[in-house]
C-alpha cells in the first residue's frame, strides 16, 4: 500500500503518524512486536522509508483508525485512504 504514496509525501506522513502514535491514549492496543519494529526503524533513521511507513501505518490504524484516516485526508493521500477503507472491516 505504501506504493500509493509519493516519495515527497513520505516524510510528512511519517512525522504525522509518529506524532499520532506518541500522543494516543490507546497505547495498550500496540502489540509489543510492532513497538519493537518501530523502535528499531527509528534507531536506523528509517521511519520515512517504505518499511518504516508500513509499520507506522499499521500501528496508527490499530491505535487510532479515525485519526489515521484524517491524516491521510489532510495530506491528500486519497488512493491510500480508499485502499485502507476497502480492506478494513
Amino acid at each position: 500500500m505504501i506504493g500509493l504514496v509519493t516519495v515527497s509525501a513520505w516524510q510528512p506522513l511519517s512525522d504525522k503518524l509518529v506524532d499520532l502514535i506518541l500522543t494516543t491514549k490507546n497505547d495498550e492496543k500496540m502489540p509489543g512486536g510492532l513497538a519493537r519494529s518501530i523502535l528499531h526503524l527509528w534507531q536506523q533513521d528509517s521511519l520515512a522509508s517504505k518499511p518504516g511507513l508500513a509499520v507506522l501505518l499499521e500501528a496508527a490504524i490499530k491505535l487510532e483508525p479515525e485519526r489515521t484516516m484524517n491524516i491521510l485526508s489532510e495530506l491528500q493521500l486519497r488512493a491510500l485512504e480508499s485502499k485502507i477503507k476497502e480492506i478494513s472491516p
